[in-house]
């Protein structure tokens, strides 16, 4: 049995939510969020939020035990980058990208 917890379009880049992502791979819950909450990255804001929904989703959708779940496989995919343009200096132009992400978490029950 497994839960599935996913954020689309977030509004950061995958690389730097796959720094983070690969901290809590196969971590029992309680010890990723920890990990999650200790470190000063702009994702784990993010990743704190998805943990909580596939805890939630686990526990209301699955009747899993809270206590036996761990992060079985995470990642973090690209999606569409938004595309802007700043002026600069002689009539030029310089392309902005903003980039998002797909993110998704899944947490099992160890056996």
């Amino acid at each position: 049995m497994q839960s599935t917890a996913t954020l689309r379009y977030a509004r950061i880049s995958s690389r730097k939510v796959k720094i983070v992502l690969d901290l809590i791979r196969n971590k029992p819950v309680g010890e990723a969020m920890g990990i999650i909450k200790n470190t000063p990255k702009a994702a784990s804001e993010i990743l704190e939020k998805l943990l909580n929904s596939a805890i939630a989703n686990a526990q209301n959708n699955h009747a899993m035990d809270v206590s036996k779940l761990y992060v079985a496989t995470a990642y973090a995919n690209q999606g569409p980058t938004l595309k802007r343009i700043r002026p600069r200096a002689q009539g030029r132009a310089f392309r902005i990208m903003k980039r998002t992400s797909h993110i998704t978490l899944v947490l099992k029950e160890k056996e």
